[in-house]
């Protein structure tokens, strides 16, 4: 379990170095769009955009490819306990990843409750990480 968690930790490190990547290349594109148009108030919805941006890249890749690139290369993946791994299931057990606070709240509750899952999300979806065969 102990190299399970060790794995799952620096697939998150690498997805959020690669969804950092997505913003920056998405700033990059946008902003020359908003110094030419005037539009500043485009930068109010960055967060939003943030958020929308995290919350595709790990349920669609969650449930089309049951991991996000983090994972696949940490030879890890999603799988559903109970039924078949849903869009919904994915979308809830990764609604914690949109700000910190809500993502350490989700993990410590987790580890407090000492569920079989790593985070409170997790068990709520009835999905599970593990490792790759």
């Amino acid at each position: 379990m102990e190299i399970l968690t060790k794995k799952r930790i620096i697939a998150f490190i690498i997805d959020f170095l690669v969804i950092t990547a997505i913003m920056w290349l998405l700033s990059t594109i946008i902003y020359p769009l908003v110094v030419l148009t005037g539009i500043y108030f485009l930068y109010n919805y960055s967060l939003i955009i943030l958020a929308i941006i995290i919350l595709l890249y790990f349920t669609y890749l969650e449930k089309a490819k049951t991991s996000t690139l983090g994972k696949n290369i940490m030879g890890i993946k999603v799988v559903a306990i109970e039924g078949e791994l849903s869009y919904s299931k994915t979308l809830i057990r990764n609604l914690s990843k949109i700000l910190w606070f809500p993502l350490i709240v989700d993990v410590l509750g987790g580890y407090l409750i000492k569920n079989s899952s790593l985070r409170i999300l997790e068990g709520l979806s009835k999905t599970k990480v593990v490792l790759s065969e």
